[in-house]
């Protein structure tokens, strides 16, 4: 008996056991579904081959990232992220090779470091990390005693395993030091002052080990290795040096005004303008070879030749020509890795007896790796720096294009005999019997094919959630993403293209929507030229295909864009102008047909370090237009040392459902909604109280001041959300030392001043003011609202957060009148009771693991569902998803059971007749008594 109780508990255990084990994951049915995330690592500043590894690529980048890449895949094996700004920017990058000595460091039979990186300046840090698991395995820093511009200015290289630290004082000397790589100690006794007073800023270039600059008509140079009193080598360049050298990896050389030079020797060969340069010693068994990389636009070809250095000969074993796509910018020869081939397959590839991988890193910012003469892969780094971006509806299908062709044909000719009852009834079975047809004909694989945008799925869905995502990067890329899947389905490169400077990128204006069937979407990007006279650029093309309009898209202006805007009004096609203004206060519209429309338009600016800002009168007379000054602001202070860092206005898609808010008393407190409204935000020192942070509520019609509040010691940096009544901004409290968010409401009060139509020049009322400040427990990137189609859903704040988190906060939790001291006043209203810290739970985080890195902005977009939001996050990484505020109440549930709805629907309907069958039986026996 005992034997089977023993028994019969082990049994049971094993059943507990059993039963726990299908219970120890985390059911995450929904990650991945409406959400997506890519990861990339930035531009390429420098890389190598991993020699430890067959299938490793290690790179470090500007956006302060060391990542391993795989060379037959492109995936990123690991990451690891450096600190934000100059003080993770990588100065350096040491691969070690393992056949050369001394290369690796044994620390008790394990592998040591095998990659070295110094990042920052001010201190400049420097690393070693295992190369097989992206591990840091030792770290030591160093605190320059110069001053910190000087100290932003230095450089590294590696020499006879020692790393030396150049510090350049320009017009004056170098100042260099070796160190031990490992443990931080000086080399010297003491720091080497080599005498240069011909460096000069923006001039100058390590290579090497040599320290170049490009003076007036001749090349200088220095070994900064070699002994302390070395001479100055000098090369005489035939005309005035241009730019600053560029140097060549791998080589003590340089290129200079189109020529090579090396500083070792007299060797020099040309090179055009955009040729790529690498010299590599493993490809031939130490001797280098210099290769060579030219693009050939006109046939869209790249081509590699290499030479061997020592005499310029050709090394027809290395000769490369392959495709090169237009999306791509001119390359950059990063490294390249060789093999001997052990068949002959590799001569079909352009080479022979050798197999060669190639890493290219290309101006707007891809990573391009060739193999046998071919790209094996592309890596679209350009997305690392997204500028702006912006969600687009898709095109009609087949079908429902036909239908609404069929009614703009209706629209058209509505006045027509034809159009009586019998002649509708005619045209709708006529073109349902063509839908059957197109069917049938379909299924025989014998019908009209597709349109390009129906094979690609690129077309308009029932709810509106599958849209296309244009996205603009600071390299001048465009790219069409689909929004669900991730694909991008259209690349453009804009090589002339860049932002404005101060903070300003390039704008994404939508035209006209693919509502307009069978218009064509259509939309501009407007930016500056990247050199020369910095006038304006627009690049108007379709969002959906992203085919430029006819005539190449590509318009130069001949003047500076200072202000734009969409106008309001459209034309016959319904394409809405863009009115610019120029430095000139001179008002156009791109197209000109349109200028009418800008009669009578306001326009403001905004001097950001002189905290100036100037609203002007646009008129159409006479057939041109004019700019008329109707008022300025100066919001420097006192003391003329306030500076305007933020300038937030509302956006011009929100639509204000409500235009109050039920009170406690069942009265209605009506929202001070002025659409003219921008909130302006200026940061300045103050002689007491260290800096004051300045926000200002300005009319920019009337360019009246509504409100203004000043806070004290505050520092940025600042983050605004503009919408509705309602404004919201977080900053950082230097007293109090922690981030803080304040949110500010505007009212009329139980009255409203006019219904139907604002104007900002009848001079309404000031609104009643209510605010809050409350405590967060984390540093803000970026804050952004939601936006629905209609309003009606609840506004929520999304705040991107520095950990890579974004949270989805409510307005309840914001809302400025939570009470203090009534909580029960409150209650009637349903509003939460004060309290300054506002909680952070994990249920709020809408990217629940899929962190976002370096957090640079939020868009939003409404889609065709009421209670759902589209949301892109970007930063070094890219991530989409969807949220419901209100929760999805205009939609059915995933798990709704239709199988039980249908029973019991068949089975009431079933029901409903045969009752209706006995009632009526019954009536008739009644009625016979």
């Amino acid at each position: 008996m005992r034997y089977g109780a023993r028994d019969l508990c082990f049994r049971g255990l094993f059943l507990l056991a059993a039963l726990l084990s299908t219970c120890s994951g985390l059911y995450e049915d929904q990650i991945g579904k409406f959400d997506w995330r890519q990861q990339y690592v930035g531009k390429i500043v420098d890389g190598a081959f991993d020699t430890s590894s067959v299938d490793r690529i290690i790179v470090a980048t500007e956006s302060n990232v060391l990542a391993a890449i795989s060379a037959k895949t492109g995936d990123i094996l690991w990451r690891q992220v450096l600190e934000n700004g100059p003080r993770g920017t990588v100065k350096l990058l040491h691969v070690a090779n393992p056949s050369s000595t001394g290369a690796r460091l044994n620390r008790g039979g394990n592998a040591g470091h095998d990659i070295i990186t110094v990042s920052g300046s001010n201190p400049a840090l420097v690393r070693g990390w295992n190369s097989n698991l992206g591990t840091l395995e030792w770290e030591w820093s160093l605190l320059p005693s110069v001053a910190e511009e000087a100290a932003s200015a230095a450089v590294w290289f590696k020499h006879d395993g020692l790393l030396y630290h150049v510090v350049p004082v320009w017009g004056s000397h170098l100042e260099v030091t070796p160190y031990q790589a490992v443990s931080g100690q000086q080399a010297r006794s003491t720091t080497s002052r080599i005498a240069a007073g011909w460096i000069a800023k923006e001039r100058c270039a390590l290579a090497g080990s040599f320290f170049a600059c490009g003076i007036k008509e001749q090349l200088l140079a220095l070994d900064l290795a070699a002994d302390a009193s070395s001479t100055v080598v000098s090369k005489p360049l035939g005309s005035e040096a241009v730019g600053r050298p560029k140097a060549v990896r791998g080589e003590a050389a340089v290129i200079q005004n189109g020529r090579y030079y090396a500083l070792r020797s007299d060797q020099k060969l040309a090179f055009g303008p955009n040729d790529a340069a690498l010299v590599d010693r493993m490809v031939q068994e130490g001797e280098p070879i210099l290769l060579q990389g030219v693009v050939d636009r006109a046939s869209n070809k790249l081509t590699i030749n290499a030479h061997r250095l020592r005499d310029f000969a050709r090394f027809e074993q290395i000769e490369i020509s392959t495709d090169f796509s237009e999306t791509l910018g001119d390359p950059d020869l990063v490294a390249i890795r060789c093999k001997q081939s052990s068949g002959s397959g590799s001569s079909r590839a352009g080479t022979a007896g050798l197999v060669c991988r190639v890493l290219l890193s290309t101006e707007d910012g891809a990573i391009v790796l060739l193999q046998q003469g071919k790209i094996k892969w592309v890596r679209e780094e350009a997305l690392a720096e997204v500028e702006t971006a912006d969600f687009l509806d898709l095109t009609l299908s087949d079908a429902e294009g036909a239908i609404e062709e069929e009614l703009n044909n209706k629209n058209a000719e509505e006045n027509g005999p034809e159009w009586d009852v019998f002649g509708a009834l005619q045209r709708r079975i006529t073109a349902q019997v063509l839908h059957v047809k197109n069917l049938f004909l379909h299924i025989l694989g014998v019908g009209p094919a597709p349109s390009k945008a129906q094979r690609a799925g690129l077309v308009r869905d029932d709810f509106g959630l599958h849209k296309m995502l244009v996205v603009v990067t600071s390299s001048g890329k465009v790219f069409g993403i689909d929004n669900v899947s991730g694909k991008h389905h259209w690349v453009r490169y804009l090589p002339s293209f860049t932002g404005f400077g101060n903070g300003q990128p390039m704008k994404l204006l939508v035209q006209r929507t693919s509502r307009f069937y069978p218009l064509p979407a259509q939309c501009v990007i407007l930016g500056r030229q990247k050199h020369g006279a910095r006038n304006g650029l627009l690049y108007i093309f379709n969002p959906i295909t992203g085919q430029p309009v006819v005539g190449g898209g590509l318009v130069e202006l001949p003047y500076r864009v200072q202000q734009v805007s969409l106008l309001h009004q459209t034309g016959p096609d319904f394409l809405k102008g863009l009115l610019l203004l120029d430095y000139d206060n001179n008002a156009h519209v791109v197209p000109e047909s349109l200028a009418v429309h800008a009669d009578n338009y306001y326009l403001f600016t905004t001097d950001q370090r002189g905290a100036q800002m100037r609203g002007f009168l646009v008129q159409y007379r006479a057939g041109r237009l004019e700019t008329v000054p109707t008022w300025q602001i100066d919001l420097s202070g006192a003391g003329k040392s306030q500076q305007i860092i933020a300038c937030e206005g509302k956006s011009p898609i929100e639509h204000v459902h409500s235009q109050g808010r039920v009170m406690a008393d069942r009265s209605v407190l009506y929202k001070y909604i002025n659409p003219n409204l921008v909130a302006v935000a200026t940061h300045g020192p103050d002689n007491i109280h260290k800096y004051i942070l300045n926000v200002h509520l300005v009319d920019v019609v009337s360019g009246s001041i509504v409100f203004s509040m000043s806070h004290k010691r505050i520092r940025p940096p600042l983050h605004m959300v503009h919408s509705e009544n309602w404004l919201v901004y977080s900053y950082y409290n230097d007293k109090a030392r922690r981030t803080e968010m304040t949110s500010i409401e505007l009212y009329e009060g139980k009255t409203q001043t006019n219904s139907t139509v604002w104007s900002s020049l009848d001079a309404p009322p000031l609104p009643m003011v209510e605010r809050q400040s409350y405590i967060l427990p984390m540093a803000v990137a970026v804050l952004k609202e939601t936006i629905t189609e209609k309003g009606i859903t609840s506004k929520h704040i999304l705040i991107g957060l520095t950990t890579g988190a974004v949270a989805e906060m409510t307005w309840a939790l914001l809302d400025p009148r939570r009470p203090v001291t009534s909580p029960e006043k409150a209650r009637e209203e349903g509003i939460v009771p004060y309290m300054p810290e506002l909680p952070l739970p994990h249920e709020i985080l809408i990217n629940y693991n899929q962190t976002v890195t370096h957090i640079r902005g939020i868009h939003t977009a409404p889609s065709g569902l009421e209670s759902t939001c589209l949301v892109l996050v970007h930063g070094l990484d890219l991530f989409v998803t969807r949220v419901s505020p209100s929760k999805t109440f205009d939609l059915l549930k995933e798990d709704f059971d239709y199988f039980l709805i249908t029973v019991v629907l068949v089975v009431l309907t079933t029901t409903s007749f045969v009752v209706k069958q006995l009632a009526s039986k019954k009536l008739v026996k009644q009625a016979w008594k």
